[in-house]
């Protein structure tokens, strides 16, 4: 997801809207970024996700209303107990809703979500040259080796499936 460029990620808090902008023509790109809005991702410039929600067991019927649908994330980012916490609220099309709680402490915390079922989840603030030997994950960033970003994994109780991403600014 694009962030404008007074966003960081100590300061994700805010409302973001991903949307696909190639159904609503007639709108102009402005309509998605006035000063007083949301920022927005424009799911046609990502990758497509149903292959790997296809991996995650995740059904044909479920994937494509997940593409169609627009999604808004509220997030509330602050700084408890000298620690990081990101707590995103998700509204999907058709009032789909989910709260996803992160801790950035690197400890495996229980979640259930109506899309992945449950799961263990952490995530922490890494250096890139921590990151465990896994170039896909350390390909591609705009900052260096020692700039600080977010990892998550996920680990599906009874799916089979994992997950670790880095997230950064850039």
């Amino acid at each position: 997801m694009a962030a404008p460029s007074n966003k960081t990620l100590k300061d994700l808090n805010g409302k973001w809207i991903m949307v696909i902008r190639s159904l609503l023509p007639s709108l102009s790109p402005s309509y998605f970024h006035p000063d007083d809005s949301p920022p927005s991702q424009n799911k046609t410039l990502s990758d497509d996700t149903d292959r790997i929600l296809q991996m995650q067991g995740v059904g044909w019927f479920l994937r494509h209303a997940i593409a169609l649908a627009t999604i808004t994330l509220t997030i509330s980012e602050y700084v408890q107990d000298n620690l990081t916490h990101i707590d995103i609220h998700q509204v999907a099309t058709g009032n789909i809703q989910s709260t996803e709680e992160r801790t950035l402490d690197w400890v495996a915390r229980d979640h259930t979500d109506g899309i992945f079922g449950t799961v263990k989840g952490k995530s922490r603030w890494v250096k890139l040259k921590d990151v465990d030997d896994d170039a896909f994950l350390k390909t591609g960033w705009d900052g260096g080796e020692d700039e600080e970003y977010v990892q998550g994994y996920v680990e599906s109780v009874g799916g089979g499936w994992t997950a670790d991403q880095n997230a950064a600014k850039g």
